[in-house]
């Protein structure tokens, strides 16, 4: 397969607080198809933990995390922070998974992809639904398993496609490179946190191929339209907490979907979590979702027990 051009985008300050980030390479070297015309500068700011959270961004990348030549077993998972469309949770769902995975051989990468234009100057908008569900809340009427809590939004429509083809170049850019990234094609697969998983959920949706996943897992990220599962649906991991206000029921359909479909898919709900976790520390059970994970990547086959 002919490997995509590709350019080196050398962000200095964001890079160096990376190191074990090889490189962070453009995904549409002429420009993202789509949003040529988006205005609005990204926007890299830290949350209370001192985590990045990236806004606006309408130049998707993607950040190479390769594990030492010696331990590599040729897995790759490409990660797909959350951030409700809005934003990216860059490290606590992005680089700190990487590294994590890095330690057990596993090929990572973190997608930059698109989000939605918000202009920097204007009011901040309300947070979406989140937490437990309360007086006046209801919970979604989740139907084919779409559990998109703004649903009808042209805008954030338009950008959960952008970012399902983003996740798409960035399969097919891997796996270009497999050789050299020490990958093996056929154990190449996405995870997305809240929004994220969405994303990863819609790439599921789309015709095989080498921008096809051979798994996916969502970290509290229920589908964001109607799930319509082809015959070559890949393997499927949830993890999500027992009390987050319409992604748990979300969670829950999507399992459910995949389940009627009789294809693989494994469900874990965590008490005491109400919202999402990423790599955070809660001294709860939920803190081992990842060590779930990798079992289950290991009982697959994708990775040595």
């Amino acid at each position: 397969m002919k490997a995509p051009r590709l350019c080196l985008i050398v962000f200095l300050p964001m890079l160096a607080s990376l190191a074990s980030a090889q490189e962070e390479l453009r995904l549409w070297p002429d420009g993202a198809p789509g949003s040529e015309d988006w205005r609005f500068e990204e926007t890299v700011t830290r949350n209370d933990g001192g985590d990045r959270v990236i806004a606006n961004v309408r130049e998707p990348t993607l950040t190479v995390f390769l594990p030492e030549p010696s331990a590599a077993n040729g897995a790759a998972v490409i990660i797909a922070p959350g951030g409700a469309l809005r934003v990216l949770g860059f490290d606590n769902e992005g680089v700190k998974v990487a590294e994590w995975l890095n330690e057990r051989g596993i090929a990572a990468f973190v997608l930059k992809y698109r989000t939605l234009q918000v202009d920097p100057d204007a009011p901040p908008p309300a947070a979406p639904p989140a937490g437990m569900a309360g007086p006046g809340r209801t919970e979604l009427v989740i139907r084919n398993a779409n559990a998109n809590p703004a649903p009808g939004n042209a805008a954030l429509d338009e950008v959960l496609r952008f970012a399902i083809a983003d996740a798409q170049e960035a399969l097919k850019l891997v796996r270009a490179r497999a050789d050299e990234w020490n990958v093996d094609e056929s154990r190449v697969g996405l995870m997305g946190f809240s929004a994220g998983g969405g994303v990863a959920v819609g790439t599921a949706m789309a015709p095989a191929g080498d921008a096809y996943p051979d798994f996916i897992a969502t970290l509290y990220g229920p589908s964001l339209m109607d799930v319509e599962l082809p015959d070559h649906a890949p393997p499927l991991f949830i993890a999500v907490g027992n009390a987050h206000f319409n992604v748990t029921n979300g969670c829950l359909a999507l399992f459910a979907a995949w389940k009627a479909a009789d294809k693989p898919a494994e469900l874990h709900v965590y008490d005491q979590v109400s919202g999402g976790f990423g790599m955070g520390i809660r001294n709860l059970p939920v803190d081992g979702w990842i060590e779930r994970f990798h079992e289950w990547m290991s009982a697959r086959g994708l990775t040595p027990r």
